[in-house]
């Protein structure tokens, strides 16, 4: 009696120690009848004979824990360890125990361990005797930690069901999944061209290095192993890729599918119907072909790029140069003259007098000695740069007659939030619009969240998309470095009554500054700054609004914050010196009709600390328009390195609504209009 109890404490320790090392038990395939007799028929010669009419260890208790527990396992860097891997330390048991290890370890895992038991087995049971005496008898009982312990409502086989299917969904994913599916993937979500691919880009990561381990297994058991550990170290999500989404472009992929069929069916999956891919995808066949056009049209030389320079740009394209460009550029005689004509100035400012771009450019610039810009928070994005080609002599890849482009923050061709919601696929076009902008540092990385409360109290945000008048359609939950997030709410049908919007920082990462929201109705734009770190958790409202017959009103909103920031090493509510002020190269050598206008006001001083496309598809030659796809990987993968004497500053696009601050020759104020 006094052996069994210490071989029984032995066992315990032995669980014990299994049960620190993992995370899950599970169970192998063995019938309870077949442990049972395993363990009866290895006791040595007379250790184990009948005792009245049964086998000595022949007990109910012990068979009970035998059939239920026995075949618990764990897994240990890919291989079986059994609960009965351990020295008894009695001869008389120890044979018992090898076999049921042998046993175990022989066979396969099929489930995981889910109980709603936290011991099994009996400690001991006490026999009334015929002479009144109490014997007790040791059994097999251990107790589990409370990890192994589910207090989920459904049934144990419900769960383990789930699982068992969740591990097998990998295990197809690892084997039926190319590794370089999985490469090219991550490289669309990282071009930004696959719509919501950023949500799978950590999950994929995890996927490719999981395909690396499973590889370098050498056994189908080991394999299998890996995969039952896997699947409950990632989760269901993960576990089951090959069932969501993205699991169909994998597969597409991997079976050879052409890559725009393959995008295109995924997107059929997940994309509202409004959605525009903001960037082509391409195969290795498209690459080549765009590659022998270039050669053909002797462009090799245009596709290196750089910041632009001073010394790049001619006098003729220059609307304004201040007087230390104009030493710098050629052919300056044309601004010494106008420096030396009379300026007129006037009396301390007491208000910007609001101006239109074409009467400031007209009537006061050609007259101006000096211009200052004010830099505001609302004019992060709004921040732009000249580009130019290394080879200066180098032939022209855009539609105009010059080899010069232009880049916005966050890599636009334009800077609204509005374009950046349209590349999402998001809509712009409602009865009023709600948008949210942040990472525009690149360094801020946090999960914020856009809520609109309705009337009648629905709350419109990421668990419940669609509300009873609009809906978010936009919706960032991990910003990439280089991406400047939104997130956006429509209203499309709207009802009588009151709406507020709100910001949640839903997780704080390591974002220390604020965000930037556009709220749009009835042709009116209303632009906030909150600068400020936010909390976890915490909501910052925005607007209140009020709809009625005659449409938006604003009752209350966030104040403006002009706390100053950084913004390309420029501080912002600062007046900063203008050196040079040109149309974008579109509309230089008096071109005309080429896309939008843009009006650069580049600041002294500027720096982009970006890595801004060397060019954008918008821009190329009609020759390159077959070659779109590739283009528009190529233009991402000539990234402009930085530059001290860059032209860099505000810009704005003449069609789209802004206003800037300017200050000319220290005195005169004006808002100029776009």
């Amino acid at each position: 009696m006094g052996s069994f109890k210490s071989f029984n404490e032995r066992l315990v320790a032995s669980l014990e120690e299994l049960s620190e090392v993992v995370s899950h038990l599970f169970v192998v395939d063995v019938t309870g009848d077949e442990l049972w007799d395993t363990y009866l028929d290895s006791f040595p010669p007379g250790a184990n004979e009948i005792y009245r009419t049964r086998r000595e260890h022949d007990c109910s208790c012990c068979r009970s824990f035998i059939r239920q527990f026995g075949a618990v396992i764990g897994i240990v860097d890919n291989h079986i360890e059994s609960i009965w891997h351990f020295d008894a330390q009695d001869e008389k048991f120890q044979p018992s125990i090898d076999a049921l290890d042998s046993l175990v370890t022989s066979r396969a895992v099929v489930n995981v361990f889910v109980t709603k038991q936290a011991a099994f087995g009996t400690d001991h049971s006490n026999e009334l005797l015929e002479d009144g005496n109490v014997r007790q008898w040791s059994h097999f009982r251990a107790e589990l930690l409370p990890k192994f312990v589910t207090q989920s409502s459904k049934t144990e086989g419900t769960i383990a069901a789930g699982l068992r299917a969740s591990k097998e969904v990998l295990e197809r994913s690892l084997l039926e999944i190319d590794r370089d599916a999985v490469s090219a993937t991550l490289d669309m979500i990282t071009e930004n061209v696959l719509y919501k691919g950023q949500e799978w880009f950590v999950p994929l990561k995890t996927l490719l290095a999981m395909q690396l381990e499973y590889a370098a297994l050498s056994s189908t058991e080991e394999r299998g192993l890996y995969c039952w550990t896997k699947s409950l170290e990632v989760g269901p999500a993960l576990s089951r890729i090959k069932n969501h989404s993205i699991g169909v472009l994998l597969q597409d992929i991997t079976k050879g599918v052409d890559v725009m069929d393959a995008v295109k069916r995924y997107e059929s999956i997940v994309a509202p119907e409004n959605y525009k891919r903001p960037r082509e995808i391409f195969t290795k066949r498209m690459v080549q072909t765009a590659q022998a056009t270039v050669v053909e049209l002797g462009l090799e030389n245009s596709l290196p790029r750089r910041f632009a320079r001073l010394t790049d740009v001619t006098v003729n394209n220059v609307l304004f140069a201040d007087r230390d460009a104009v030493r710098v550029m050629d052919q300056g005689g044309v601004f010494e003259q106008m420096m030396e004509e009379t300026v007129q100035t006037v009396g301390s400012f007491s208000g910007a007098e609001p101006i239109g771009i074409d009467e400031f450019l007209r009537d006061h610039l050609p007259t101006t000695q000096s211009i200052e810009v004010l830099l505001e928070n609302q004019h992060a994005t709004s921040m732009v740069s000249l580009i130019a080609p290394i080879h200066r002599d180098a032939p022209s890849l855009f539609k105009w007659d010059n080899p010069f482009s232009w880049a916005y923050s966050g890599n636009l061709t334009d800077s609204t939030m509005r374009e950046r919601v349209k590349a999402l696929g998001g809509k712009v076009e409602g009865a009023l619009r709600f948008t949210l902008q942040w990472n525009e540092s690149g360094k801020n990385h946090n999960d914020f969240d856009a809520h609109c409360i309705e009337p009648g109290g629905f709350r419109v945000f990421y668990a419940q998309r669609h509300g009873t008048t609009g809906e978010l359609d936009v919706d960032i939950i991990h910003p990439l470095p280089s991406q400047v997030a939104v997130e956006n709410i429509i209203i499309t049908t709207p009802r009588m009554g009151a709406y507020e919007f709100l910001v949640r920082n839903f997780s704080q990462r390591d974002g220390t500054d604020g965000f930037r929201v556009e709220i749009e109705f009835g042709g009116k734009l209303y632009e906030f700054d909150y600068s400020r770190a936010m909390r976890q958790s915490e909501f910052v409202s925005v607007a209140k609004l009020q709809f009625g017959s005659d449409g938006f009103k604003m009752n209350s909103c966030l104040s403006h914050n002009a706390s100053s920031k950084q913004v390309w090493g420029l501080n912002t509510q600062h007046f900063h010196r203008v050196s040079l002020v040109t149309f974008s190269p579109n509309f230089w050598n008096e071109q005309k009709g080429i896309g939008h206008r843009h009006v650069f006001f580049m600041l002294a001083g500027a720096n982009n600390d970006e890595t801004p496309n060397g060019f954008y598809n918008e821009f190329v030659r009609q020759e390159f328009m077959p070659h779109k796809r590739v283009f528009a990987a190529l233009g991402s993968r000539m990234k402009v390195s930085d530059d001290v004497e860059q032209l860099s500053g505000v810009g704005f696009s003449t069609t789209r609504r802004a206003s800037v601050i300017v200050r000319i020759d220290h005195t005169q104020m004006f808002k100029v209009v776009f």
